[in-house]
């Protein structure tokens, strides 16, 4: 485990897989944390030696960190709580943290979902500015056509907000199909790149974040990243702490452990 040392009392609450920093300020600002016996108050750090308390419960050190990957349905939404969705990541999928995703994928779309316990890590993959690669699998209902191909590579001009995307990697896969590989996170990219065109999407697919791919992974299933595979995550991702303790106690954890397994998530 991570020996904590001076760290905000919320993000230490949030990495303990409690709730979000935001909601951790929120039970410090009503007088439900404690630190040694005393009221937190927004600011204080702490480290592993303090007695941090929620609502009277003496809280643990830092679990240990999870990161897993699910192949996501359609019709599944990206969302802890959503009154109006009707079916969400909390519905589906069932696992002893508290995860949460780096990446949407919206409620139509499909594939490679990553997530997560650590906040660093879902920072790092979702800053637009690092420039991470997603790869997508795109089906449209209308024949591609050169012209086409090179006008999404090149950056396409979207209106709300009003900006041009970044130059993509793309190529046809299919009479109606494509492989593009983005570096933004922009709301329902492809989508509107397609309109752009007049191209509709029909189905979409994403198979790959960073170094991290749904390979043959069940739809509906998810799998932990583990050894290398999460070691090069953050490494990608520029985050060192990764091999301070936390993949080296993972891995111990799981030694012996066959690696190919595929876990289901809630049963409908």
């Amino acid at each position: 485990m991570h020996k904590m040392e001076d760290v905000r009392v919320n993000k230490f609450i949030a990495g303990c897989g409690i709730c979000s920093r935001r909601e951790a300020d929120r039970l410090i600002e009503q007088g439900r944390v404690t630190i040694n016996g005393r009221q937190a108050r927004a600011g204080d750090k702490v480290t592993s030696e303090d007695a941090l308390a929620v609502n009277g419960k003496l809280v643990s050190q830092r679990p240990a960190l999870v990161v897993l990957k699910y192949n996501k349905p359609p019709g599944v939404t990206c969302t802890e709580k959503d009154r109006h969705a009707e079916k969400t990541i909390r519905d589906v999928i069932s696992y002893p943290v508290r995860l949460t995703y780096a990446g949407r994928l919206d409620k139509d779309s499909e594939g490679l979902l990553l997530l997560t316990n650590d906040g660093a890590l879902i920072q790092a993959v979702m800053k637009g500015s690092h420039c991470h690669e997603k790869e997508y699998i795109v089906k449209v209902d209308k024949e591609i056509t050169q012209e086409f191909l090179a006008g999404m590579e090149s950056g396409v001009s979207l209106r709300e907000p009003d900006l041009v995307t970044r130059p993509c990697k793309i190529w046809m896969k299919g009479k109606y199909t494509f492989h593009i590989i983005l570096t933004q996170g922009i709301n329902r990219q492809i989508r509107r790149m397609c309109q752009v065109f007049g191209y509709e999407v029909k189905s979409l697919k994403r198979i790959r974040v960073m170094n991290i791919c749904l390979g043959d992974l069940r739809s509906g299933c998810y799998q932990e990243v583990t050894g290398e595979e999460l070691r090069q995550l953050y490494k990608d991702a520029g985050i060192t702490s990764i091999e301070d303790s936390v993949t080296v106690q993972q891995d111990n954890d799981r030694e012996g452990r066959d690696r190919g397994w595929n876990r289901h998530t809630k049963k409908e």
